[in-house]
């Protein structure tokens, strides 16, 4: 990942940070590279892609946990442990998406209903 600014989000409903180094994707470019060609997403960090409804874990080496967020960021549906070479489902209703280290879902409680913060 590049050395942009990061974004902190926090799980309001719980008071749960979920990522302390959230790297915005923003531009089409940005998000068409995503986590692709990276070796492995550490601890607190991830990318939120935006516009975005489904995402992919081609050319990728690792399992991710994904939050689908609306418009309202609030959590609309959650695929954890998406394998390398997959493809993630569409959901109604999504306007972006949180990519996170294997783990953190369950590690933060993150739950479908859950409302997140984003901080710069």
């Amino acid at each position: 990942m590049n050395g942009g600014e990061a974004l902190v989000v926090v799980n309001v409903s719980n008071g749960n940070t979920i990522a302390t180094a959230l790297e915005e994707a923003y531009h089409f470019t940005k998000r068409l590279r995503g986590l692709m060609f990276t070796k492995q997403l550490h601890s607190g960090a991830g990318i939120h892609l935006k516009p975005c409804q489904s995402v992919h874990t081609f050319f990728m080496n690792y399992a991710i946990d994904i939050l689908y967020v609306n418009d309202r960021n609030e959590v609309v549906a959650i695929d954890e442990a998406l394998k390398p070479r997959r493809v993630g489902k569409v959901y109604r209703g999504v306007a972006s998406v949180v990519e996170l280290p294997k783990g953190t879902v369950k590690s933060t409680q993150t739950e479908i209903g859950h409302l997140l913060k984003f901080i710069s």
